[in-house]
């Protein structure tokens, strides 16, 4: 069992704290994803597990061992870094097999593993190849298993593919995804990308500023963020989040805005909204879509707009939609024909709205996620 546990972690540099109070356990085998903006703490905590930075507070522990003072080459751990970090003078060979040389691990031991290794990476005709003879993603490959032979409890990725282009990053995530799933370790994976966490991860660790802002897997981050960043954060395009307020009429919630716009609330027994409230309405694109004929959609869900922005990618159309000076992304089919200037009828998909408190961020309302 190689669970991994931070409690009450806090980092400093000099009076300035970066990371405060980390209180998270990584389980055996899982695959968790720090995910957040730049300079939210995501690599500094990556860091402090490998040991490369000190921790002001708290305690680390691997297994059942407190690693605070254990130094980096002795917590059994693996680092696979965004540069790579290969050395230019070593073939393929010599940069996965030299850390097990540095360990006097056997010969016969290490060309065993470094054998195994390529051959799952698909390495075998580059062993004899230096860096500066392989493509991104073949770099890639090289430093994975110069972790991978070494056996480690557990892979920490510091935003690997960063440096690769759009196609190559797809294909390098298919692979470190069926990594995991063939080693069955722990990894600890770090990145700014909200699609690259969304598909590797068994669960996301949603950071900003040095808070740990909403822990869940992939669907539940996306369906039940916690507050307007966690909202706006997860999803491709994010989510629309418009400021307005709750209007209360003969028992009856509408979200107000600017302009005239009112958009009923559907009765909910944990909605937390008084009258007069500023909110944020948060309703992702895919829940806003042109009313069809046929549409099942209450009435009172349905509004005229306006195609401001027509943003085509083939599978799907991406619609920018005012209604009455308020704009919307909303989906439709990329066979669709459509056009700015056009006049249409846009359906709200009011069962799955999101409300947050203008001024705490935290959810007020959630729409049906269970149903």
């Amino acid at each position: 069992m190689t669970e991994l546990k931070f409690n009450n972690v806090i980092k400093r540099y000099g009076k300035i704290e970066v990371v405060h109070g980390v209180d998270l356990t990584v389980r055996d085998k899982e695959f968790l994803v720090l995910v957040g903006p730049s300079g939210c703490g995501k690599s500094t905590l990556l860091r402090m597990i490998a040991g490369l930075e000190e921790i002001s507070e708290g305690t680390i522990t691997i297994g059942d061992k407190v690693v605070n003072d254990v130094a980096p080459k002795d917590r059994g751990l693996a680092m696979v870094f965004q540069n790579y970090a290969l050395y230019p003078h070593m073939n393929v060979y010599d940069n996965m097999a030299f850390g097990l040389k540095q360990r006097k691990t056997p010969k016969e031991e290490v060309e065993q593993r470094v054998k195994e290794v390529a051959e799952i990476l698909g390495l075998e005709d580059l062993i004899r190849r230096k860096p500066h003879e392989l493509s991104g993603g073949q770099r890639q490959r090289v430093a994975m298993g110069r972790a991978m032979v070494r056996k480690p409890s557990i892979f920490l990725f510091d935003e690997p593919l960063s440096n690769l282009d759009a196609k190559l990053r797809i294909q390098m995530r298919a692979e470190i995804k069926m990594l995991h799933q063939r080693v069955q370790s722990t990894m600890v994976y770090v990145t700014h990308d909200q699609v690259e966490a969304m598909t590797l991860a068994d669960r996301i660790v949603v950071l900003k500023d040095g808070y740990i802002e909403q822990v869940g897997t992939p669907l539940e981050l996306f369906l039940k963020p916690v507050n307007s960043f966690v909202a706006g954060f997860i999803g491709t395009p994010p989510m629309n989040l418009l400021p307005c307020r709750v209007k209360r009429e003969n028992r009856q919630d509408f979200l107000e805005f600017d302009g005239g716009l009112r958009i009923p609330v559907p009765p909910h027994q944990d909605a937390e909204l008084a009258d007069g409230q500023d909110v944020m309405m948060g309703i992702r694109t895919e829940e806003i879509t042109i009313a069809e004929k046929d549409a099942s959609s209450p009435p009172e869900w349905i509004f005229p707009g306006l195609i401001k922005v027509v943003e085509p990618l083939g599978n799907e159309n991406h619609l920018y939609v005012e209604i009455k000076n308020v704009t919307f992304v909303a989906k439709c089919e990329g066979r669709r024909f459509v056009n700015s200037g056009d006049e249409i009828e846009i359906a709200f998909n009011l069962e799955q709205l999101h409300i947050f408190d203008k001024k705490t961020t935290r959810v007020v309302y959630q729409g049906a996620f269970d149903n």
